[in-house]
C-alpha cells in the first residue's frame, strides 16, 4: 500500500489516478482521517504501508518539528520509501521543506525529494486565476525573472514511478517544464487566448508579503514565500531540466498547451 498525504491536493489526486488501488488517500477530511497535529491518526494511516508521499502541512514555517513525529513512526512501522514534495526554490537544509529534505537524507532507507518549479495550475486552480478573472492582472515580485513552470500532471507521473519502483534511486529531482517564461510572457499568452489584455503588475517583496498576510498567512511564512519571488527576479529559476523526459519517457507539457486547455475548460466553468 502507498500512502498519499495531501491526497486531495494538486499533485496527490493526480498521483492517485496513476496508482489506482495501491493508493491510500488521507487528509484531515478524508474517511480515513489524517492530521499532522494529531498523532492518534498516524497508526491507521500507516497500516501495511510500504511507501509514503509527503505533502507538508500548509502555513507552517517550522516544518521539521511538525512532521518528524509522523516520519519517525513511519520508519518504525517499516516504511521503506518516502517521496517528499518540495520546491526548486528550497535546497537541502534550507527553510521549510529543505529541513525535511535533510532529515530524510540522513534517516530514511529510501527517499526521493521532488523539487518542482512553480505549478502551471497556479493560473487555473490557484490565486492567479482569481486576479486574472476579477482584475485582469497578475501580481508578482518576480520582475523580469523567468520560471520554467511545470504541469502538476508531470510531477505526478514522476512521483508515481518513485513510489512504485523498488529500485528507483534515492536523491533529489529538479523538475521543470520545457521553457522558462517571465510573468510578462505568461500575461501575454493569456491575453491572446482571452482576447483581452492581462497585465503583469510588479510588486515589491514587502508588498507581496503583505498580500499574503492579508490572505491569512502567518507573517514569517508570508515573508518566506515572498522572498521566493525575489529569487526569481534574480534569476534563480531561469533553468530547464530533463528529468521529466528521462523518467517518464515523454516531454513535459508546454505552458502554451496548458494555458490553451485551461482557457477552454474555464469557458465552460462559470464559477
Amino acid at each position: 500500500m502507498i500512502l498519499l498525504t495531501g491526497g486531495t491536493g494538486k499533485t496527490g489526486q493526480r498521483i492517485a489516478a496513476h496508482l489506482g488501488v495501491q493508493a491510500r488517500i488521507v487528509s484531515r477530511h478524508s474517511p480515513l482521517r489524517f492530521d499532522w497535529e494529531d498523532p492518534t491518526t498516524y497508526a491507521a494511516a500507516l497500516h501495511q504501508v510500504r511507501a509514503v508521499y509527503l505533502v507538508a502541512p500548509a502555513g507552517v514555517s517550522n516544518l521539521l518539528p511538525a512532521m518528524r513525529p509522523f516520519l519517525e513512526q513511519a520508519l518504525a512501522s517499516g516504511v521503506g520509501r518516502f517521496v517528499l514534495l518540495s520546491s526548486s526554490a528550497l535546497a537541502e537544509g534550507g527553510p521549510l521543506m529543505g529541513e525535511v529534505h535533510g532529515w530524510l537524507h540522513q534517516h530514511a532507507p529510501g527517499w526521493v525529494v521532488l523539487r518542482p518549479s512553480w505549478f502551471m495550475q497556479n493560473f487555473s486552480e490557484g490565486p492567479h486565476r482569481h486576479t486574472m478573472d476579477q482584475q485582469s492582472t497578475l501580481y508578482s515580485a518576480t520582475g523580469q525573472g523567468k520560471v520554467a513552470f511545470i504541469d502538476a500532471e508531470d510531477i505526478a507521473a514522476v512521483a508515481a514511478r518513485a513510489l512504485q519502483q523498488p529500485d528507483f534511486p534515492s536523491g533529489e529531482l529538479l523538475l521543470t517544464g520545457p521553457e522558462a517564461l517571465s510573468y510578462d510572457q505568461v500575461a501575454e499568452i493569456f491575453s491572446q487566448l482571452r482576447g483581452t489584455p492581462i497585465h503583469h503588475q510588479p510588486l515589491s517583496v514587502d508588498q507581496l508579503a503583505e498580500n499574503y498576510r492579508q490572505a491569512g498567512l502567518p507573517r514569517e511564512y508570508a515573508h518566506t514565500l515572498a522572498a521566493m519571488d525575489q529569487a526569481i527576479a534574480e534569476g534563480a529559476e531561469d533553468r530547464v531540466s530533463d528529468q521529466v523526459q528521462r523518467i517518464t519517457g515523454r516531454a513535459p507539457r508546454s505552458f502554451a498547451d496548458f494555458a490553451s486547455d485551461a482557457y477552454v475548460a474555464r469557458k465552460g466553468d462559470p464559477s
